[in-house]
């Protein structure tokens, strides 16, 4: 452990399980249950979990963005389309890259960027 670096990071969802089948097909994350009302999710880049919440979280309500890497932008977009994501800014140029902004099957605001 490094002091002070993030350690963990908890996430609101709605509903646990399908948050754990979305997140496992389309990015093929793993998880590690902990009762009813939370589950770990395991080697994704860092350590975290989901628990059981009415809360979204998106940038619009000033949230801070949650961003994975993909290797392959087009596929991980329509992977989440797919699976039930919303696509709440498609595929767009930043400095550093191209990136697009999803909403998962809670409501909450994710990105995905590449190079």
């Amino acid at each position: 452990m490094s002091h002070h670096h993030i350690n963990y990071l908890e996430i609101p969802v709605k509903d646990i399980a399908r948050t754990k089948t979305f997140f496992n097909h389309v990015f093929g994350w793993q998880f590690q249950d902990y009762g009813p009302k939370y589950s770990c999710f395991l080697d994704v880049g860092i350590t975290g979990g989901f628990f059981e919440s009415d809360t979204v979280f998106t940038t619009g309500k000033g949230s801070p963005l949650i961003v994975l890497y993909s290797s392959s932008l087009e596929q991980s977009q329509s992977r989440v389309i797919e699976h039930g994501g919303h696509i709440s800014k498609p595929i767009f140029n930043f400095p550093g890259g191209r990136r697009f902004q999803f909403l998962d099957i809670n409501g909450s605001e994710y990105a995905v960027w590449s190079e």
